[in-house]
């Protein structure tokens, strides 16, 4: 499977984006897509994560509250809905896919097939 993000861009201090992933080629129909992102100087760190097969999510204590991650199966499409935006959001955000089952914070290690990423600055 083959996945693209998109969706990045400059924003405000408070404001929103969505984020959007695109899975192409083989069938992905098990498992769980996940968000992570990895600002400068800083290691990947996962955001957000949602099971394919029954729509159940994990998010990072960072984002509660302000991100709300979403599914559409017919459209092979994951959504990252990111409200209250504030300057520490600022990174490369990039979506991944695991053949597990959410269960709190995945390593990065589990996924595979990452997305080129798609960049999100906040200003303050």
């Amino acid at each position: 499977v083959q996945l693209q993000a998109s969706g990045g861009g400059l924003v405000q201090t408070g404001g929103s984006l969505r984020l959007s992933c695109v899975a192409s080629g083989s069938t992905f129909n098990s498992g769980t897509i996940g968000w992570f992102r990895q600002a400068p100087g800083k290691e990947r760190e996962g955001v957000s994560y949602i099971s394919i097969n029954d729509g159940s999510t994990v998010y990072a204590e960072s984002v509660k509250g302000r991100f709300t991650i979403s599914r559409d199966n017919a459209k092979n499409t994951v959504y990252l809905l990111m409200n209250s935006l504030r300057p520490e959001d600022t990174a490369v955000y990039y979506c991944a896919a695991s053949t597990a089952q959410p269960a709190g914070i995945m390593p990065y290690g589990i996924f595979f097939s990452w997305g080129q990423g798609t960049l999100v600055t906040v200003s303050s």
